[in-house]
């Protein structure tokens, strides 16, 4: 029994949710999204999308939480937005940007340029004394955490100096190094 799917999900003000042909759009403030969905049906309902199955089979089980889930970041995205912050630790490791465009100094031989996607926002603050901080802004959660992970990627942290691109906030499992 799913308890996530079995919650309705609340609908706030400013935002307006369709459901057509196996398709849900969220339209608020901050943008539009869609998903489509099998499997499931969703109905809205007194300012409530209720997603709800029809059998007990598996796949149905499955993905009745995963679309309420869905839904629900929506909704969020939407009318909230979702922000992702990455912190910089290293010497000499810089980020800066022209309006879409992130310039990014990890200690490589060269600077890696990204050109993100229109509908993220990107702001770069750089302290003294301070890592750098890139936030990531935008409706859509997905697309924020993939090019997230992306940036991420390109220097993990290492778990000796702690050096590399992490979340604000994350800990990092830190080792001992050789002891003389």
């Amino acid at each position: 029994m799913s308890r996530i799917g079995n919650n309705p999900v609340a609908i706030p003000e400013g935002v307006t949710v369709e459901v057509k042909d196996n398709v849900i759009t969220v339209k608020g403030k901050l943008g539009e999204l869609t998903q489509e969905f099998s499997s499931v049906s969703v109905k809205v309902e007194e300012g409530n999308v209720i997603v709800e199955r029809s059998s007990e089979k598996k796949e149905e089980k499955s993905k009745h939480g995963l679309y309420r889930a869905l839904v629900a970041n929506m909704i969020h995205g939407v009318s909230k937005g979702w922000t992702k912050e990455l912190e910089l630790v290293g010497v000499g490791y810089r980020a800066s940007n022209q309006g879409q465009k992130l310039d990014l100094a990890l200690g490589f031989s060269h600077n890696i340029i990204i050109d993100l996607a229109p509908e993220i926002k990107v702001e770069t603050v750089s302290d003294k004394g301070k890592n750098p901080i890139v936030k990531l802004t935008s409706h859509d959660k997905q697309l924020v955490g993939q090019v997230a992970a992306k940036i991420r990627g390109f220097r993990k942290p290492e778990p000796y100096k702690g050096k590399g691109v992490k979340f604000v906030g994350e800990e990092i499992r830190r080792k001992a190094g050789k002891s003389a």
